[in-house]
Parts: C-alpha cells; sequence; structure tokens
C-alpha cells in the first residue's frame, strides 16, 4: 500500500487529486480545514468506489495542527509517499486597503502550510530513501495579478520553496516540483460575474478554464515522473 496527503481536499482540485489516488490503490490521508461535512462526503464517495482512506482535519496553516495531523499518520504508515500541498485561499482587493491579519492569513494558508507539512513529511521520506512532495501553485506567483497581491507573493514563496527544498532534498533521492495552474474552474473562481468569465476566457489561448480533473491527472502525472525530473514549476494554464 502506498500513502498521500492530500491538503485542502474537500473540494475543487483537492478532492479531485485525492479520488484519483485513491482509484489507483493509494490510501489517502484527506485533509480540510472548515469543511469537515463536505471532506465526509469525498471519504463516503472514494470508499463507495472501493478506495481506501481516512481523515486528517486540521489547519495546515498552523504548525501544532500540522503535527497532530502527522501523529495521527504515524498510526497508519511510516512514511508518506507522495505529499500534495494544496490547501490555500484567495484574497482580491487593494493592497492599501489589506489588514495586517489579512495578509497573514494568506501567507499562512498558502506558503507557511507548506513550509509546515514539508518539514513534518520529509523525516519519513529520507529514512526510506524515498518521496514525491508536490506544490498546488498558481501562474500568479510567477507573473503577479493586480488585485492579487498577497496571493501572488505567497505563490512567489511556494515557487522559491520548491526549487531550494528540491535541490536540499536531492541526495536523499526526493523530488520536490509545484503546478503553476491557470484560471482552474473550481469555487475559488465562481466568484467570478459572467462578464468577468468571458473577459478572463478571451485571454487564455486554449479558450476556457481548466478543470479540477486535469490538475489532478498532472499531480498523478508528477507523482510517477522519472527521479531525475525535480525542482521544477510546471505550468498548465491553457497556453495563457
Amino acid at each position: 500500500m502506498k500513502y498521500v496527503l492530500v491538503t485542502g481536499a474537500s473540494r475543487g482540485i483537492g478532492k479531485s487529486t485525492a479520488r484519483l489516488f485513491a482509484r489507483k490503490g493509494y490510501h489517502v490521508f484527506l485533509n480540510c480545514n472548515q469543511s469537515v461535512s463536505q471532506l465526509e462526503e469525498v471519504k463516503a464517495q472514494i470508499e463507495a468506489d472501493g478506495g481506501s482512506c481516512s481523515l486528517t482535519t486540521g489547519n495546515v496553516g498552523n504548525p501544532d495542527d500540522v503535527k497532530h495531523i502527522f501523529e495521527t499518520i504515524s498510526k497508519s504508515c511510516d512514511a508518506l509517499d507522495v505529499l500534495v500541498n494544496n490547501a490555500g485561499v484567495a484574497h482580491i482587493g487593494l493592497l492599501i486597503d489589506m489588514t495586517d491579519e489579512e495578509w497573514a492569513h494568506v501567507i499562512q494558508a498558502n506558503l507557511s502550510s507548506v513550509f509546515y507539512c514539508c518539514r513534518a513529511a520529509i523525516p519519513g521520506m529520507i529514512g526510506r530513501k524515498h518521496g514525491k512532495i508536490i506544490n498546488i501553485s498558481s501562474i500568479w506567483g510567477t507573473v503577479g495579478a493586480s488585485c492579487e497581491a498577497a496571493y501572488s507573493a505567497s505563490k512567489s514563496g511556494v515557487h522559491g520553496l520548491t526549487k531550494a527544498l528540491a535541490k536540499e532534498l536531492a541526495p536523499g533521492n526526493i523530488q520536490v516540483n509545484a503546478l503553476a495552474c491557470g484560471v482552474i474552474d473550481t469555487d475559488m473562481n465562481r466568484q467570478l460575474s459572467e462578464e468577468e468569465r468571458k473577459e478572463l476566457e478571451y485571454q487564455i489561448p486554449a479558450g476556457r478554464f481548466g478543470t479540477a480533473e486535469e490538475i489532478a491527472q498532472m499531480v498523478w502525472d508528477i507523482a510517477n515522473a522519472p527521479e531525475y525530473m525535480t525542482g521544477q514549476i510546471i505550468g498548465i494554464d491553457g497556453g495563457f
């Protein structure tokens, strides 16, 4: 049995990723912080399909919660085979209007969470000289987005952390890569008006938003990529 932790697994990319890994025979540790009832629905769907999973709820932006999550995981396995850092939040608004608390929340949820989960997962992976860490990021981490300064900064941080950690862990045969997602049709983007959506679709060469299932497939492909591939920020954005 192989083991994967998917953070932010109650919906969208996390949910699709969790269900795909379960179908492929992994035991999936399902994580979310607030949408526990939705996470329980994901668990029920996986089990109805004959898959294996368990709940590891908690705020991955909080180091104490992450410690508890990995204590729970350690009761089932010595180490994760794959860590998918997917949990995150968006924030749209002018930087000058952003409060200290809002800034801290975005950085904790999107960047510190990756640090905390990587720090907890790495010892077990090093012990086996095997492991894949896949960080779900955004093209805004590369090019930036107006009125999303904190979000863009947090994802730029994920890119830097990915590249640095890949070099640090390469001697231990642990691969670290990130997916820089374009505009994906998830709840995070459903706040857009129909007019805003059409304007964005017009700017995307593929002419549409990506799907959570497409991102999940890329996560699976990276998890099964040759070990020589590490430290990469892989764009999946419809040519945007």
